[in-house]
């Protein structure tokens, strides 16, 4: 479903801030305090979910101190609607994974079903271990049986946006996190 620009404008005015840019940029500096100080001696490939978890990688890759190589991959189940449907999978990243530790990024883990067919995909492609990490996981109970090993913030279940989280394919550039009011 598109949306006009006036619409994603007003959206956002009207929205609730649930974290501000100086919150959500104190959680990716102990996020990645985190992660180097499991990750920094084996040679990790970090993995980049798209096109949500674009503008918090490289927020947090800069943090990333130690040698990794980046790659992306794009899998998506909701495209430009608010609700999630059958997962489609766009692009695959071009390193080999055999015998390499992988760090999966992503903007959000909601259900949980992208991340873990992710999860999967790098495991028939050879990874010798599979690690998760997102910048936002949602509160409740209908997750997928998938937990991930390094969150950034924890917010409750409302329809978010900001920081790489789209409303209907807008607003990803919003500089914290807001809910939708209403949903």
């Amino acid at each position: 479903m598109s949306i006009t620009p006036d619409e994603a404008r007003r959206v956002a005015a009207e929205a609730d801030c649930l974290h501000t840019r100086e919150e959500v940029e104190r959680e990716l500096d102990r996020l990645a305090a985190e992660i180097t100080a499991r990750h920094a001696d084996s040679n990790p490939v970090f993995l980049v979910v798209m096109t949500g978890a674009l503008i918090p990688a490289g927020h947090l890759l800069t943090r990333l101190d130690f040698p990794l190589q980046v790659d992306y991959i794009h899998a998506t189940r909701y495209g430009n609607e608010t609700t999630g449907g059958e997962l489609a999978w766009q692009t695959e990243p071009g390193i080999d994974f055999a015998d390499r530790e992988i760090i999966v990024f992503d903007d959000i883990l909601d259900e949980g079903v992208t991340l873990a067919a992710i999860v999967d995909y790098c495991r028939q492609r050879g990874a010798r271990r599979v690690f998760t990490a997102v910048l936002v996981e949602k509160q409740h109970e209908r997750k997928q049986g998938i937990r991930t090993d390094y969150v950034g913030i924890q917010v409750v279940d409302r329809y978010v946006f900001g920081y790489g989280m789209d409303y209907k394919g807008y607003l990803r550039n919003m500089a914290g996190i807001y809910a939708v009011k209403g949903m």
